[in-house]
């Protein structure tokens, strides 16, 4: 494991500015740049202030935003940041880095739990996203340490087991450096990253894979299965049933989620709010006009969009119904690909959405 001797908030710090510099740019990529140079260069009163300066004129804009929860947290103003990384959770719940650098910050806090939930947040939004998989495996590793420490303290008699496993641990997240737990500055060693490359990689775990399982050759499997009896003694299975065919109710189910997403698609807004019935509830929002006049602002005049559905199971019980699914958004610069679930009641004969969430 790479950089084993550095601990655990600087790891994370220098992977979460590192995922910084792979954001896309887009129609602002100058003020982008301008910023990420200044935040690489250590001048981060001087990329708040410019982060500040933008977003007075695009309040909506999530990368000018995310810049300003790292130039924040730079600058030790853990409040602000956590504040930053949390609200863009709520308005891009289909963006990974905001939980990443959530993450990041509650470990300097020693709030290793949230830092854990938020990991697992991002991972379930990107299944890909290499960097919250390692991040989240040097969480559970200091997890595992003080769950040993507990043990050891209830019950000293077994000091030989645990004192080995202790040590490994102590070993992982010790540091030659005596920097600061909370310090959320940038390591010197980002500063040269290449931008769409994390500069430090202590597991490199494939996308559908958690960095904390073990490699398939840890684990052989049976060569064989065992002969418990001969085939022709075994049960013979019934022919398998062809898979049941949707109900009604199913189908209407599927038509409304599909037609929710070509309204999407078409910025059909009269349709895609209407998709949504009077009793939603929106998440993050004092109510529904402020609601609808933020999707508007989302949907209305962007880049041609795409609403990807497959992975589609439809529940039905009575007058209520849940739809889950995944989801690949495309629009412009942003491809992002994640798991959704809408919550249905039937309406007078037509399925409107009542709830909706990200991941999971």
């Amino acid at each position: 494991m790479k950089h084993a001797r550095r601990p655990l908030a600087q790891l994370l710090r220098t992977v979460a500015l590192t995922a910084l510099l792979g954001l896309p740019l887009a129609h602002a990529a100058d003020d982008y740049a301008e910023i990420t140079q200044l935040l690489r260069s250590g001048k981060a009163q001087e990329a708040l202030s410019k982060a500040d300066q933008r977003i007075a004129a695009n309040p909506r804009d999530p990368q000018l935003r995310f810049l300003r929860g790292v130039a924040q947290a730079d600058m030790g103003k853990q409040a602000d940041a956590i504040a930053t990384f949390t609200k863009l959770t709520e308005d891009y719940p289909e963006l990974p880095e905001p939980y990443n650098n959530l993450a990041v910050l509650y470990a300097n806090q020693n709030q290793l739990d949230k830092a854990r939930a938020a990991l697992e947040m991002a991972i379930r939004t990107n299944p890909s996203y290499a960097t919250a998989h390692e991040n989240l495996g040097d969480i559970y590793a200091k997890l595992a340490g003080q769950a040993y420490n507990r043990a050891l303290q209830l019950d000293a008699t077994q000091a030989n087991t645990l004192r080995p496993k202790l040590a490994l641990i102590r070993e992982l997240f010790s540091s030659d450096a005596k920097a600061p737990a909370a310090k959320t500055a940038a390591p010197a060693a980002s500063s040269t990253a290449a931008p769409a490359k994390p500069t430090v990689a202590t597991v490199a775990a494939p996308a559908s894979t958690p960095a904390s399982t073990p490699a398939p050759a840890a684990a052989p499997a049976p060569a064989v299965a065992p002969a418990a009896a001969p085939a022709e003694a075994a049960p013979v299975p019934a022919p398998a049933k062809a898979a049941a065919a949707p109900s009604g109710s199913e189908q209407e189910v599927e038509k409304a989620v599909r037609a929710w997403a070509s309204a999407w698609e078409d910025q059909d807004m009269g349709a895609y709010l209407g998709a949504y019935a009077k009793s939603f509830q929106p998440k993050g929002q004092a109510n529904r006009a402020a609601w609808e006049k933020e999707r508007r602002e989302r949907i209305v005049g962007r880049p041609k969009i795409t609403v990807g559905i497959s992975d589609l199971h439809v529940r039905v019980d009575g007058d209520k119904a849940q739809a889950r699914f995944r989801q690949q958004y495309r629009s412009g610069s942003l491809n992002v690909s994640s798991r959704k679930t809408l919550d249905m009641v039937n309406q007078a004969g037509r399925w409107a959405i009542v709830r909706e969430s990200t991941g999971g």
